[in-house]
């Protein structure tokens, strides 16, 4: 039963509808799962190149199992195509669009704010500007189409059938937490582009990046990043 009473001692759901609460646990379950999706990808790409197991974390922050392109991407497709009731095929055509547009996005602000990229079609069939591909693009509207209809009517129950008082504690603890630990590591990877231009820190906070996060633990967490050639 979703509905329990909270210390006023009035009936309420915690996370009801397309709010804010729901959409952070969406984002750090999706963040969590495409985690552990790349590095179970790269694990299987590596072993049919060298017959051999090698197991790299790919994450997207410095802390914790999460890679929050994902969750951004899982957030922004539920609050486009979840509000409305559609057909599978019609979810899918339009989470295909709206994925590839994502990832090429992220690709290009990536590749003009860190003179970077982190994955590179370019070789590969189908693909738009070496950003994205067609075959991805489909692989993003069957997951989408899944999303939709399959995954988050269940998680969306599960989410309100939490205790308020306790969820809602809990959820901001956990925001503050992904927040800064967001924050602290995408400043690392700012800082780590800085460095590589010879740029001194100019800020106790850049001091406190060059001596915490060096170009070794950066590129240990981040391995997949590779120099744009587009600089």
């Amino acid at each position: 039963m979703k509905l329990v009473v909270n210390f006023r001692g009035v009936n309420k759901i915690f996370a009801k509808g397309f709010c804010f609460d729901k959409l952070f646990w969406l984002f750090m379950f999706a963040s969590c799962i495409g985690a552990y999706y790349e590095e179970i990808l790269n694990v299987v790409k590596t072993y049919v190149k060298t017959k051999k197991f090698t197991y790299l974390v790919r994450r997207g922050v410095f802390f914790g199992p999460f890679s929050p392109i994902y969750g951004i991407g899982a957030v922004i497709i539920v609050l486009i195509l979840g509000r409305n009731k559609r057909c599978v095929f019609k979810t899918f055509v339009y989470a295909m669009l709206l994925g590839g547009f994502f990832e090429y996005l992220i690709s290009y602000l990536q590749e003009l704010f860190l003179k970077t990229t982190s994955w590179d079609y370019s070789n590969q069939f189908l693909n738009i500007n070496g950003r994205t591909t067609i075959p991805i693009m489909i692989g993003w509207g069957i997951l989408g189409a899944f999303l939709i209809h399959f995954v988050y009517p269940h998680f969306s129950n599960f989410i309100e059938s939490f205790s308020y008082k306790p969820a809602k504690l809990i959820t901001i603890l956990a925001c503050i937490l992904m927040f800064l630990n967001i924050f602290i590591s995408w400043s690392a990877l700012i800082r780590q582009s800085l460095r590589k231009n010879k740029v001194e820190p100019f800020t106790f906070f850049g001091e406190f990046l060059d001596k915490h996060f060096p170009y070794s633990r950066v590129e240990a967490v981040f391995n997949n990043m590779k120099e744009s050639n587009n600089k």
